[in-house]
């Protein structure tokens, strides 16, 4: 007997999978302490390598040859794209404010996975989606004294690889475990990782402590491996653009840790802009989403 339909399970993975991505932020500031963004970008990448590759070597998982393109542009968004435009950014900008701007990340998500994927949702969900990312921009402006500046070009630019990334994960984990998709693009990547970490290990190192390698950690074994496990699953069970609704979540989680590690001061009507999100996100499940055929394909 099935508890839960797709629906729900992709829902409830996604869920998982923000809350994971949604210390990244300000774990990147912490890492920042102690070293540099490009550092951060190929050292991260390595240590997810290194847990990916040997999951893939151990389970003994045969190349997907067939995918390889798809593969490579999830590691030039996640592996690459995203980790070092948002540790750029970190060097600015409040992680709290970056996981507000990140807030948008649901929309462009959902348009990617229209223009790439085939999704063709309905007029109540865009207008959930453009609701979700109005209340977030509002919230920007009440919480956050919102200015826009460098910090937030290179969140705009982390969060178009982010999403772009999510969709290319979201088809594939139709035809392979997700945890398998950031596996292979990662160990794709892990050359250009390696090389990268050592190479900058030199300039990229600057007297980090436990807290700035515990982060380090982090982002390399939970923001970059972990949190796709789940997300990425959850993406194929419950549709890439309904899924990605949950990553309005992802803001009220960031400043949530912002506020616990960072010591970031958060608002009152913090949790009434999180409600408000919440029944956007419910009522947007609701909606009706199809796919399109390809062309030349049976139904």
């Amino acid at each position: 007997m099935r508890i839960l339909s797709n629906q729900a399970a992709g829902m409830l993975l996604g869920l998982l999978g923000v809350t994971i991505f949604g210390a990244t932020l300000p774990m990147t500031h912490i890492a920042l302490e102690g070293f540099s963004p490009l550092y951060i970008t190929f050292a991260r990448a390595a240590i997810a390598a290194t847990a990916a590759g040997a999951a893939l070597a151990i389970l003994r998982r045969p190349f997907p040859r067939a995918h390889l393109p798809a593969l490579v542009g999830v590691g030039l968004g996640a592996v690459f794209g995203f980790p070092i435009f948002s540790s750029i950014a970190m060097q600015t900008i409040p992680a709290s404010h970056g996981g507000v701007v990140l807030g948008l990340l649901p929309l462009l998500t959902s348009i990617f996975a229209a223009l790439v994927d085939g999704e063709r949702p309905g007029p109540l969900f865009w207008l959930c989606g453009i609701a979700g990312s109005l209340l977030i921009v509002a919230f920007s402006l009440r919480e956050s004294a919102f200015h826009l500046g460098p910090g937030d070009f290179w969140l705009m630019l982390a969060a178009l690889s982010a999403s772009f990334s999510y969709v290319l994960s979201g088809k594939l984990a139709r035809v392979m475990p997700g945890w398998e998709v950031i596996g292979w693009a990662l160990a794709l990547c892990a050359p250009l990782t390696f090389t990268g970490t050592i190479l900058f290990a030199g300039s990229g190192i600057h007297g980090p402590g436990a807290a700035e390698y515990t982060a380090l950690l982090y982002l390399g074994l939970m923001s970059m491996f972990g949190g796709f496990i789940f997300w990425n699953a959850g993406l194929a069970l419950g549709g890439i653009a309904r899924v990605a609704q949950i990553q309005l979540f992802q803001t009220f989680v960031t400043l949530a840790v912002s506020a616990l590690l960072l010591g970031e001061a958060i608002g009152p009507e913090t949790l009434g802009f999180a409600l408000a999100v919440a029944f956007v996100v419910w009522l947007g499940r609701k909606a009706r989403i199809v796919r399109a055929i390809p062309a030349g394909s049976r139904a």
